[in-house]
């Protein structure tokens, strides 16, 4: 919005000219999405409280799991509101409106959003335990994912081809698949985020350290300069997902303020969910989509922890950990809660780095 009000005005007052630079721009969404969460988190916090929406832990999946968290029953959830407002808020700040990848960023947002919404909904305010069934979940992400898949498959800018890292001249073309490949990447996504938000500040901290990295990745794949130094395929227009990136860095360092050890909200679904996606469509916009796999290592660790240790059950009757997701693994294991979240961002940080670096191993 302030691009587009105050940018055609540089040339009567000279200083609006830095609303022109992608940099400045992402700063600043970055401290607005930070400073709206500082004044937005404790009146909502304070709302949550009043409406009695709280976390349930006593879920009788695993008695030591409920004793372990007994003294998070009850603190407020839904908070991820207060990060989809940050984002949404400061992006329309300090976007361009007009940049198609912005306008797609925020649909998937705002989808993922209503579903996690509707889904911590049915489980706080209807009090039914399990809010919405996991089909409707994916079936909810699959649509969104068409729907995407079949808007970039339509768009002849599009390269339909996943690079592969480290190797700048292999390419794989999939066609009419990449709609399916997409699907899988928005359900993979968030999901992964969704099952990885089981500790106080461990997905969100981890969020911060993707979105600061793909921040990154969209500045100089759509810079013209830095792609043809780099040998990375130039992405017109696609700098613009650095300010979306830096609206969520803001936004999660924010609401990390408030989720840090001990945790006074929780995100619940409508953030989980919607930030996942989110980082899923900007890796698909960017073309770095198995990158994702690397940078959102953790992510994808704790997913694989939950999908092996079904298969594992149903197959052999045995169980790979002790229980999934992996964090829970390492608290049945005895170290302390604040000692997994604490590594777990250790190592998504250095993932985070060298995700970036793979710019440079090609």
């Amino acid at each position: 919005m302030f691009y587009h009000f105050l940018y055609p005005l540089h040339n009567l007052i000279s200083v609006f000219n830095i609303f022109r630079y992608i940099t400045f721009r992402s700063a600043m969404s970055a401290i607005t999405a930070f400073i709206i969460c500082l004044i937005l988190g404790p009146p909502l916090i304070r709302r949550l409280k009043s409406l009695h929406i709280g976390e349930n832990i006593r879920k009788d999946d695993s008695a030591r799991l409920d004793e372990l968290h007994r003294g998070k029953q009850d603190t407020p959830t839904m908070g991820g509101i207060l990060i989809l407002l940050a984002v949404i808020i400061s992006t329309l700040l300090w976007a361009d409106l007009s940049n198609k990848y912005i306008i797609i960023v925020l649909f998937v947002t705002l989808w993922l959003g209503l579903t996690g919404f509707i889904d911590d909904y049915l489980k706080q305010v209807k009090q039914k335990s399990k809010g919405l069934t996991a089909k409707a979940k994916l079936i909810s992400q699959s649509i969104l994912g068409l729907i995407l898949g079949s808007l970039l498959l339509a768009d002849p800018q599009v390269n339909l081809g996943l690079n592969v890292p480290f190797l700048k001249e292999l390419t794989i073309n999939l066609g009419i698949f990449y709609v399916l490949f997409v699907v899988i990447i928005i359900a993979g996504s968030s999901n992964a985020v969704n099952l990885t938000d089981g500790l106080d500040g461990l997905a969100i901290g981890i969020v911060v350290m993707v979105a600061l990295a793909f921040g990154v990745l969209s500045y100089v794949s759509g810079n013209v300069n830095f792609s043809e130094y780099l040998f990375i395929p130039y992405i017109k227009n696609a700098a613009e997902l650095t300010v979306f990136c830096a609206s969520i860095l803001g936004a999660g360092l924010g609401f990390l303020w408030f989720n840090c050890y001990p945790a006074s909200v929780f995100m619940g679904d409508v953030g989980s969910l919607s930030l996942g996606g989110a980082l899923g469509t900007v890796a698909l916009l960017i073309k770095k989509e198995l990158l994702l796999a690397i940078v959102g290592g953790i992510f994808v660790l704790e997913a694989l922890s939950v999908i092996l240790q079904v298969a594992a059950f149903r197959i052999f009757k045995k169980r790979i950990f002790k229980i999934a997701p992996l964090h829970h693994h390492f608290q049945f294991q005895g170290l302390s809660e604040n000692k997994i979240i604490v590594r777990f961002w250790i190592i998504a940080c250095l993932l985070a780095l060298f995700t970036i670096v793979t710019l440079k191993i090609r």
